[in-house]
């Protein structure tokens, strides 16, 4: 009998663990408060590459993470992360980043994670602070496209959810962005930042696919008119990429 207790107790045991103690499981996670590793955990463990010196991991009173200095970006080839190539019927996907901004020396879109090469027209999903498009400008943004180019009839890529509330610099926080094939949503600190017409914002198309030659993942930066640019700068702690749409309920519940 004490046998087969064990048993069904070390069954539910492997169950819970296996579950995530009712956490979404990521596809990738980058915790970069809990050591100086760059390399994922989740269900793909995909190395960080960091494009300069312009990265370092520091610590202040509350919590250890990735600085990023400006013109400091990281990325992983494309080749090298498939999971992570969101696109066509495999649009759905969840970025989470708990980040601490800080300013730059000029105003600019400050790029934090995702698949977005505008210089080679190889644009397909991307989280953004600081747009700067359709009267806006600090929130968060999630930048979606179809086309791979600008979007028709315009200069630049134009589809994205906005939200409402800007974000402080010197302040951590936690942002997000998902899309379910229908609709883009931009999440601060656990709620979906609601704003008329641009959050939810009404995208019922597949993502692009930029195929062999498309855009790597990078981190703190896109490449944009022929060079590296969009800058994020300030700390991020946790980056967090899921292969499907979080709710709402789902991304508040998160222990990040």
């Amino acid at each position: 009998m004490s046998r087969n207790i064990l048993s069904i107790g070390l069954f539910v045991c492997l169950l819970g663990c296996n579950t995530n103690s009712g956490q979404p499981l990521p596809t990738a996670l980058w915790d970069f408060s809990a050591g100086e590793s760059l390399e994922s955990t989740g269900t793909v463990n995909y190395k960080l590459i960091k494009a300069n010196d312009l990265v370092s991991f520091k610590e202040d009173e509350y919590t250890k993470y990735l600085d990023i200095q400006e013109g400091g970006y990281l990325y992983i080839p494309r080749k090298d992360c498939p999971a992570l190539d969101f696109h066509g019927e495999r649009s759905k996907f969840t970025i989470v980043a708990k980040l601490n901004r800080r300013e730059k020396s000029y105003r600019q879109c400050e790029a934090i994670a995702g698949m977005w090469n505008e210089t080679r027209k190889k644009r397909q999903y991307y989280l953004f602070l600081n747009l700067m498009q359709k009267e806006s400008g600090d929130q968060v943004c999630g930048h979606v496209s179809d086309v791979g180019g600008p979007t028709p009839g315009h200069k630049w890529a134009m589809d994205a959810s906005i939200g409402k509330t800007p974000i402080a610099y010197g302040e951590w926080v936690t942002v997000a962005f998902s899309f379910d094939g229908q609709y883009a949503k931009s999440y601060l600190n656990g709620k979906l930042d609601r704003r008329e017409d641009l959050n939810p914002y009404k995208f019922g198309k597949g993502l692009f696919d930029g195929g062999r030659d498309g855009s790597d993942f990078t981190v703190g930066a896109v490449d944009r008119l022929g060079e590296i640019g969009n800058f994020f700068v300030g700390g991020i702690a946790k980056l967090v990429v899921y292969d499907k749409a979080l709710s709402e309920q789902e991304i508040a519940d998160l222990k990040l």
